[in-house]
């Protein structure tokens, strides 16, 4: 989940970058503020969609393969692409207040997005391999922390002789809280319900 909320995330900031590039880039499309909603379908066409559609066109290709030469067959891989990158670019503008007009309007867009997810991509792995980094060292710290708030107040060797009784009955608890992972609190409420 962590993962996908974090793939999702890094995508849709880069797509914002990228519609308000091609905002900026051609007079034929409109985007401005409209690119945060814009993002948001095609962040989402490019998780669902975009897969399903190239695995389809590429088994349409794939039966008539044989037929082409290399560069033929290299020629019908990027009309696939391309033709992927269209229907996900003519599904955002439709599906947002995203405007593009003419013929430049619908046939470019889909070549920038085409580069954008080409660069994203090579970014894509450094930033999983970071957050992925980053989220083990932040559970490694909440590992020591709440096995330290779960251990007794002290260890055998700390503790006084005059903590007698009360010691072990601290330690007979934290030994509880730790095979069930339940505070004594939370234990009397479970043993109340049932």
């Amino acid at each position: 989940m962590k993962n996908a909320i974090v793939r999702f995330a890094s995508l849709y900031v880069f797509n914002v970058a990228v519609l308000l590039l091609i905002g900026l880039l051609m007079s034929s499309v409109r985007v401005g503020l409209h690119a945060l909603w814009a993002s948001v379908i095609l962040t989402l066409a490019a998780l669902f969609i975009k897969p399903a559609l190239a695995a389809a066109f590429r088994r349409s290709a794939a039966k008539s393969a044989g037929e082409r030469t290399r560069v033929g067959e290299k020629a019908v891989q990027y009309a696939l692409v391309y033709a992927v990158e269209l229907i996900i670019w003519v599904l955002t503008v439709w599906l947002s207040a995203v405007t593009a007009s003419g013929f430049a309007g619908f046939a470019l867009p889909p070549l920038f997005l085409l580069l954008g997810w080409v660069i994203y991509d090579q970014v894509d792995d450094r930033l999983q391999l970071k957050a992925e980094q980053v989220y083990d060292a932040v559970q490694a710290r909440m590992g020591r922390r709440e096995s330290a708030d779960r251990s007794p107040a002290g260890s055998s060797a700390d503790r006084s002789p005059a903590s007698g009784p009360s010691g072990s009955s601290a330690a007979a608890q934290g030994r509880a809280e730790l095979n069930d992972g339940l505070t004594p609190e939370q234990r009397r409420m479970l043993d109340e319900l049932g």
